[in-house]
């Protein structure tokens, strides 16, 4: 296969899975604002805040408000992760390789892209919760319509792992988000108040059914933590995507299944051990936190070991130079 075209479908599903996240974040908040106004001022640094562009935004917008941070992360033609940027940049690495996937994807990313144009184009008309959820929904149809209709070749596994190392990583930056404002006080750990953002956190990673019908009748940092980060079950949870991505990893190289013959699968293998092994107890002894952070720089070396390994010779302009 192409380097080309195994990195253009790669980051054809990081950007697709990259814009649902992204409306994941703001449509949790948005929730937020209804339940508690009164928390509403300081809920929306953070989003900006774990993007990585702070200082990205502060030059452009200077505070963060609401409707700033909103134009920001949704329609910022200028911002690369933006959803209008990432849908832009999704769509051009789908052209590239047309006559790889299925005609049915493609129209599904013409789609996608279409409905993000026209809602940046409607400006303050737009019913933002409703939008959110058609993001969401554009998404999921995506990647049933590409399992459904691609083969399940090579290029089908580079996307799974795009689609999956970019869901991991924003599961932990979602987790992210509470440290840094929702929780005001360290007075309402354990309150009402408490209870409901967390319950918020479960529901912006479509986590809170599937943990209600695991039997937790609680709701505590504890235990959605574990459901997030340790679950083997759950799509959204890191140690299912690490794996997921483990055994789309082994197809595509063809070494036997824990055994390593190349950095990527070495560097994949020691971060699903530790995810295998690890108790949320430990995780919380070291810090929540600092765990959440050692991950997302883990993905980050992770994603260039999968450049350098697959990508790097005889890249063209179209993906990771958009990227």
């Amino acid at each position: 296969m192409l380097s080309r075209v195994a990195n253009s479908v790669y980051w054809l599903n990081r950007y697709i899975e990259r814009a649902e996240n992204v409306a994941r974040f703001v449509d949790v908040n948005l929730n937020l604002i209804l339940d508690l106004p009164n928390q509403s001022m300081a809920q929306w640094e953070p989003l900006v805040v774990v993007t990585g562009d702070l200082a990205l935004f502060q030059e452009r917008y200077g505070l963060p408000s609401q409707e700033q941070v909103i134009q920001f992360l949704t329609f910022d033609t200028h911002y690369a992760n933006s959803i209008v940027s990432c849908l832009d940049a999704a769509r051009e690495n789908a052209r590239s390789v047309r006559e790889i996937i299925s005609s049915e994807m493609w129209q599904e990313v013409n789609a996608f892209y279409l409905l993000v144009q026209q809602a940046a184009e409607s400006g303050q008309e737009v019913n933002l919760n409703q939008f959110f959820q058609e993001v969401k929904l554009a998404s999921h149809r995506f990647a049933g319509v590409m399992n459904a209709t691609m083969s399940h070749n090579e290029a089908w596994h580079f996307g799974q792992i795009g689609r999956l190392l970019e869901r991991a990583d924003k599961t932990t930056r979602i987790m992210d988000v509470k440290y840094y404002v929702l929780l005001p006080s360290v007075q309402d750990v354990g309150t009402t108040l408490d209870e409901i953002q967390w319950m918020a956190l479960l529901k912006s990673a479509s986590a809170y059914e599937m943990y209600r019908k695991r039997g937790r009748h609680l709701i505590t940092p504890r235990q959605v933590a574990e459901f997030l980060l340790l679950n083997r079950e759950f799509p959204r949870s890191v140690r299912f995507c690490l794996r997921q991505m483990q055994s789309s990893l082994y197809r595509i190289t063809g070494t036997e299944l824990n055994h390593w013959n190349m950095g990527v699968e070495r560097s994949l293998g020691r971060l699903c051990a530790e995810l295998e092994y690890i108790t949320i107890d430990e995780i919380i002894q070291r810090g929540l936190h600092e765990f959440l952070d050692h991950l997302q720089m883990e993905f980050n070396r992770l994603d260039h070991a999968i450049f350098t390994t697959f990508f790097a010779v005889n890249l063209d302009s179209v993906g990771r130079g958009i990227c």
